[in-house]
């Protein structure tokens, strides 16, 4: 662990698994890109397993070992395309997203959003769930050449709001992103109700919390006087 959040200058929250619920749309989109080529269904604890690293990872694992890699690129892009119209069929905040997402607003502590989603469809969900404008900034993983754990997102996010790593708290539901907080020196908070709450076990986050509600007492206590 990193230690000790103090004090709260900046809040980056993962996206899919902490913010949204966006499983089912994961899965339909993943399915139709496997019947375009002619595969079967998987099912839903299978494509939650994969996601998390970014779309060409997820559909490399979603196409399985025996598809031909000359067209991994046309299934990405198919998946994308699909994806992008189809990814607020199903997808939803999660309990208590908006409530905390506006009490750290109120409190005066940015908040950013680091996925491994394109940043474009991670927009058009954020704008779609009217949490468009609660963010200082939302980097997806086509933001910069390297994707989490990779802590360069996190590091010009931490840069652009002028806050300290010890001053940086990253919220996510996966190793990825516990793992991305050390890289960069930040402190940590699995959320056990996401996609990976398994992958949390090492390493392990700072903080552990069962729904997004318990965030706010950590944040708060640490945060500074305004």
């Amino acid at each position: 662990m990193n230690g000790n959040l103090n004090p709260c200058k900046l809040v980056v929250f993962d996206l899919d698994g902490t913010l949204i619920d966006s499983t089912m749309d994961l899965v339909v989109s993943v399915n139709a890109t496997r019947r375009h080529f002619s595969l079967g269904d998987l099912d839903t604890r299978t494509v939650e397993s994969y996601v998390g690293n970014g779309v060409a990872p997820l559909i490399r694992r979603a196409m399985g070992d025996g598809f031909a890699e000359d067209d991994l690129a046309r299934a990405v892009d198919y998946f994308i395309h699909y994806y992008h119209e189809h990814s607020l069929d199903y997808t939803k905040l999660y309990p208590g997203v908006r409530d905390v997402i506006r009490a750290i607003a109120d409190a005066g502590i940015p908040q950013a959003v680091l996925t491994n989603k394109p940043v474009r469809i991670s927009n058009r969900i954020l704008d779609g769930l009217d949490l468009g404008d609660a963010f200082l900034r939302v980097y997806g993983g086509n933001s910069f050449e390297t994707k989490k754990p990779d802590p360069e997102g996190l590091l010009r996010l931490m840069d652009e709001a002028e806050a300290t790593p010890s001053g940086t708290l990253m919220v996510g539901d996966s190793t990825v992103d516990i793992q991305t907080a050390r890289n960069a020196g930040c402190p940590s908070c699995g959320v056990t109700y996401g996609f990976q709450p398994e992958s949390l076990a090492d390493p392990a986050p700072d903080f552990l919390i069962d729904h997004l509600a318990a965030l706010l007492p950590i944040v708060m206590a640490n945060s500074a006087p305004h």
